[in-house]
């Protein structure tokens, strides 16, 4: 396309115009270049975009768009000269205005759309780079694309085989495009029996099959050679799966004496077949792969990816696709199957198949201990300090989406193999929930835990399984042998524990460290229903270091003491383990759900074994980074959290270095054995408003008796006087939120009732005013003073609900007062303030709980409405507790200075919006990983504010406490990154070394049999040598870094 003009240069001084029509393709064009770009309201007029040839100095432009009546587009230029001191400038590069022709030169300009630059105001509006560039490239690109449909430039090409004058054959799958003759094209393909042909058949190329051109596909000779016996395919009608198409052909068995199997002689070819007896159909492993792959990354299912196969054979319905889904499924899980063996080395094994114990095909985890092949040989000698870095971390969790229907039965449908991998047998497993199928489970008497309370009513209707339990590595995400089982109904005890005790078969370390969301339930009987399993599941616990926990996520959910008991911040020997890593799994795994759900109960074992065993490996090879980011990670934060320990460890040493070392012995002996005295728990009592009243009260009752004191008035001491007067500013509040939550149309009878609580208010306030000014004479002058100095004369008469009352910390040091009535407010806004948190915390635990029920079981709008009514009365809670707090803080603020308090900042803090949050929220800008709760979460009472009071102490004791446990959770985890970086490059050394000794194992049926067994484990020895070497040179300047840090000569590793 090109488009020319001519035009003279303007002169000095004058403009020039140019209108050019636009018609209907010029329209287009521009409109696929630029879409959607919209015109600025004021142009630039300082913007040169035209060049004159002589001069090469840009002239400013404007551009105007008038539209005709026919529906054309008029454009109008105009070109002004720029200043006589103007430069030359540079010619942009990238501008959309070349279909524009340029005034300057009467030349024709073209355009071609292969030269189109991309567009800068793609970026500028957010598309992405060269959007604009392929629109305009698309008539070019759908051009070729329909050139191919015919001969093209071989219109009058002879055969590139044999010169023939009238070739017609072109093959879809060869490199390039020729057309040969049917004869050198069929000669062609003797190699390549499964391309795809087209004919031309004088219109157009239509698709044509080799088996119409008469070629057969001989096995068991090389080829070109032809069998002298050839045996035919039953009927003549064999089909071949493969990644482009489904084939028809015709297949020759050899019939010669020394032939082999009609089975082995598709193998030899790499062609699966799909029966053992006579086989009609077969898959290219080539197909197998590509479909083993693309599941575990897409998690398409076989019946779709069946689908899309038959549609590319033929998506026109004329020529339908023989039906073979039964066959391809069929042949997929034999392909899994004897994959997962293959992989495992069971087909190296002089022993058979059948000699596979259960677990030994799973993929370990190389960063966990493994006796005999990643540890020290002294390693349960290793000194009582470097103990915990040989402990196994195992994670328990149940997922309820992975559910099958009631389909098939363990008879029709067994699994292929017998609780191999990841999965536990399932004979054994029925046949023991059979015998305790009528225990029942005791509650919880931790927070109501849905996963204990309900797991006797969870409903399995059409469901022979609820879900899926797992045993996962809690430190690096992987499944573990023998670890998985289906749940009939619920999360169940018994079947948690029989998924637990059979696979800690496959270990025999001294140290555990469990987590379970629902653990400090399911650990207590857990050694008493241990009795009732099997002895090989039985083992010494008396003899194990073995711990719990509750995942950081779900510990927020338990009650106070479960949060310091199960914590994996405050137990030693965990490092930064937070024990989710079953959860993050979870997210790979489900989607598979919707194929697993309606299989039988052996296929649908054998998937996700295979889909578990992917993910296993995955996370094998992804090692080397994912230690590295880790350690990367640990160090520094090891440093900040130790230099921050040491600051407070030294602030702490003025004026409590006496108690420190008591703390340091009291967490010390805690961390040794649970049952002492937990130093992270107050152990103060917790204080109230209504407990501060009552010593108040004892107290005045001991100083009348005494004489120290005399009540001026008869039925309201000092103490009564304060705390009616917060009792009137709850009222006040309150009547004021009332007041202010007034619609437009309020009735008269709740405008009538607003007026009768006002009133009765204001007679008790005035009748407090009178005590008040018993005790406080001097606020009667205040109050005159302050309605004098009003500026608005109405705020003189107050309304009850902003009537000022005068309050020792509404006073300051403006006016003197008895601090005897400052300690006493002081003491009752203290436990106002600690009130007011516990309501709020109480309040949006009410707000979760709710939340959580309307998401799981509302339904239909009158639930939802209920639910929000309550949800709305429950925020109106939270505005009056927070309130409340902010002004029981406001008098503390003031009173603690007039009365030099201190530490009583620690535990009442200025509460700020994002502090108001459940225990499970996130703040924007958080992880999971760095997520953190809210103080008003870590504040239970508290203690006095002097430096010998119990109270103070006990909050310094648990900060110190924290930021210790914090500064060696981070040295810790250094510490197990680091052995665990050791045991990955030992752990893969050892597979090699069995890999090798693998071949001299094996027991060969011929040579070939014994060649492909020696060269495959010679490569899985040689991978792994090179994983450990490639992670070992991916840590070594980390860990070179950090030994000499800790002046080590050599790398650990």
């Amino acid at each position: 396309m090109s488009v020319s003009a001519s035009a003279a240069l303007p002169s000095a001084g004058a403009t020039s115009s140019q209108v050019i029509h636009c018609n209907e393709e010029l329209s287009r064009t521009l409109h696929a270049l630029r879409p959607n770009k919209k015109r600025k309201k004021n142009p630039k007029l300082n913007s040169y975009l035209r060049t004159s040839k002589p001069s090469g100095i840009q002239h400013r432009q404007h551009t105007q768009y008038q539209v005709r009546g026919d529906g054309s587009i008029s454009y109008t230029r105009s070109y002004l000269e720029p200043p006589k001191n103007a430069q030359a400038t540079t010619q942009p590069k990238s501008t959309t205005s070349a279909l524009i022709p340029d005034q300057f030169d009467n030349t024709v300009e073209s355009w071609d759309v292969d030269t189109v630059p991309f567009d800068d105001e793609d970026v500028r509006i957010g598309r992405a780079p060269g959007v604009s560039f392929r629109f305009g490239s698309c008539v070019l690109i759908a051009q070729k694309i329909l050139r191919l449909k015919g001969k093209g430039n071989l219109r009058n090409a002879p055969c590139s085989g044999c010169g023939d004058l009238s070739p017609n054959y072109r093959c879809e799958d060869c490199f390039g495009v020729n057309l040969q003759c049917s004869s050198c094209i069929k000669t062609a393909h003797q190699l390549h029996p499964l391309h795809r042909l087209q004919k031309w058949n004088g219109m157009f190329f239509e698709r044509v099959t080799l088996k119409a051109l008469g070629l057969r596909i001989q096995l068991g000779h090389a080829p070109g050679q032809v069998c002298p016996k050839p045996r035919r395919a039953f009927n003549d009608d064999f089909v071949v799966m493969d990644s482009h198409a489904i084939h028809e052909v015709s297949l020759d068995f050899c019939g010669c004496s020394n032939a082999v199997a009609h089975v082995q002689q598709l193998l030899r070819i790499s062609w699966f077949p799909s029966t053992t007896a006579n086989p009609k159909t077969a898959a290219t492993f080539r197909l197998l792969e590509e479909f083993h792959i693309l599941s575990f990354e897409s998690k398409v299912s076989a019946y779709e990816f069946y689908n899309a196969l038959t549609q590319r054979t033929n998506n026109t319905g004329l020529a339908p696709v023989k039906f073979r889904y039964e066959c391809f499924m069929r042949m997929l899980r034999e392909w899994r199957h004897l994959t997962m063996l293959k992989r495992s080395g069971r087909g190296h094994d002089p022993k058979g198949l059948d000699a596979t114990v259960e677990g030994e095909c799973a993929v370990l985890c190389p960063a966990c201990p493994h006796p005999g092949k990643n540890l020290p040989d002294n390693w349960e000698n290793a000194p009582q300090a470097k103990r915990w870095m040989y402990a196994l971390f195992v994670a328990i969790d149940a997922n309820f989406c992975l559910k099958r229907k009631v389909v098939s039965n363990n008879f029709t449908d067994p699994s292929l193999s017998r609780g191999w991998t990841y999965f536990v047998e399932e004979a054994g497993y029925k046949e023991f929930l059979a015998e305790k199928i009528d225990i029942v489970q005791e509650k919880s008497t931790c927070s109501s835990h849905t996963a204990v309370n309900m797991a006797d009513t969870k409903t399995n209707r059409g469901l022979a399984a609820t879900g899926l339990g797992t045993i996962d590595c809690a430190r690096h995400n992987m499944k573990r042998p023998n670890a998985v089982g289906d749940l009939q109904k619920g999360e169940k005890y018994i079947n948690m524990d029989y998924l637990f005790f059979s696979t800690l078969r496959h270990s025999s370390l001294k140290t555990l460290n469990i987590s379970y969301d629902i653990a400090c339930q399911w650990h207590k009987k857990l050694w008493q229903r241990m009795s009732a399993f099997p002895t090989s599941m039985q083992f010494d616990h008396t003899s194990k270091a073995i711990s719990f926990f509750v995942p950081k996520f779900h510990l927020p959910a338990h009650v106070e003491k479960c949060q310091t008991t199960f914590s994996f911040n405050f137990k030693r020997g965990v490092g930064r383990t937070d024990g989710e890593a079953p959860e993050r799994g979870w997210a790979n795994i489900n989607p598979v759900v919707s194929s697993t759900k309606e299989m039988g109960p052996g296929a649908r074992r054998d998937t996700l074994d295979d889909f578990f065993g992917d993910w296993n490996w995955k996370k094998v090879v992804g090692l080397g980074n994912t230690m590295q980011r880790k350690l990367k990670e640990a160090v520094p934060q090891c440093a900040d959290h130790q230099a921050a320990l040491n600051d407070l460890e030294e602030g702490l040493k003025e004026e409590y270095g006496e108690v420190l070392e008591q703390w340091r012995s009291q967490v010390e002996a805690w961390e040794n054995d649970q049952s002492q005295l937990n130093p992270f728990e107050r152990n103060s009592d917790v204080i109230t408003l209504a407990s501060v009243r009552l010593a108040l009260a004892k107290e005045e009752e001991q100083s009348m008796q005494s004489g120290a004191r005399i009540s001026l008035h008869e039925d309201c001491s000092p103490s009564i006087l304060i705390s009616s007067a917060l009792e009137l500013e709850e009222q006040q509040r309150r009547l004021r939120a009332d007041k202010d939550g007034r619609g437009l149309h309020i009735t008269d009878n709740q405008e009538g009732k607003l007026v009768e609580r006002s009133n009765a208010l204001q007679r008790r306030l005035d009748s407090w005013v009178k005590i008040q000014e018993l005790y406080m004479p001097n606020v009667a002058a205040m109050r005159i003073s302050d309605n004098a100095t009003a500026t608005n004369p109405s705020s003189i008469s107050s309304t009850a609900e902003s009537f000022k009352l005068w309050l020792p910390s509404q006073i300051g040091r403006s006016l003197p007062c008895d601090q005897s009535l400052q300690r006493t407010e002081w003491r009752l806004r203290y436990a106002q303030g600690h009130d007011a948190l516990r309501s709020l915390r109480s309040c949006l635990r009410a707000q979760t709980a709710i939340l959580k029920h309307k998401d799981r079981h509302l339904r239909g709008q009158g639930a939802n409405t209920r639910a929000r009514n309550t949800l709305k009365a429950i925020d109106i809670r939270i505005e009056s507790a927070t309130r409340r707090y902010e002004s029981a803080h406001k008098a503390l603020v003031v009173l603690g200075n007039l009365l030099n308090e201190s530490g009583w900042q620690s535990s009442l803090r200025p509460l700020s919006r994002q502090d108001i949050r459940s225990m499970s929220d996130i703040l924007w800008g958080e992880s999971e990983g760095r997520r953190k709760l809210s103080w008003i979460w870590n504040m239970r009472g508290a203690g006095g504010s002097e430096k010998d009071d119990n109270g103070a102490l006990e909050d310094m004791r648990i900060e110190w406490c924290k930021a210790r446990a914090r500064a060696m959770r981070w040295e810790e985890e250094v510490a197990l990154l680091r052995e665990e970086m050791r045991r990955i490059g030992a752990f893969l050394r050892w597979e090699a070394r069995r890999w090798d000794e693998r071949c001299n194992e094996v027991v060969p049926t011929d040579a070939e049999h014994e060649d492909g067994c020696v060269a495959y484990a010679h490569r899985q020895a040689h991978l792994r040598m090179q994983l450990a070497a490639s992670f070992e040179a991916n840590w070594a300047q980390t860990l070179s870094h950090l030994n000499v840090q800790d002046g080590s000569e050599e790398c650990i590793i």
